[in-house]
């Protein structure tokens, strides 16, 4: 997809490409179950001690909020940039 600033996309390079980071309510949904926190106030706290798995499934969701779901499969084993 591509970069739409006035939606808070960010771009990420990974193995070289540019890609691209949304939070969307979806993957805000996803984020907030795979870390097991029940709400936003929880989620913050949760957000301040992240793990290198933790930060994967949260950038994992924030690449299939904009689409990027085959990059988003890739990400453990790709290069970030």
């Amino acid at each position: 997809g591509g970069l739409n600033k006035v939606r808070g996309d960010v771009r990420l390079v990974l193995d070289g490409e540019a890609r691209v980071l949304r939070l969307t309510f979806g993957a805000l949904a996803e984020i907030e179950s795979e870390l097991g926190v029940a709400d936003l106030a929880e989620l913050g706290v949760r957000l301040r001690m992240l793990s290198a798995r933790d930060l994967l499934l949260v950038l994992g969701a924030l690449l299939r909020g904009a689409g990027e779901d085959e990059a988003a499969e890739r990400l453990p084993a790709a290069r970030i940039d």
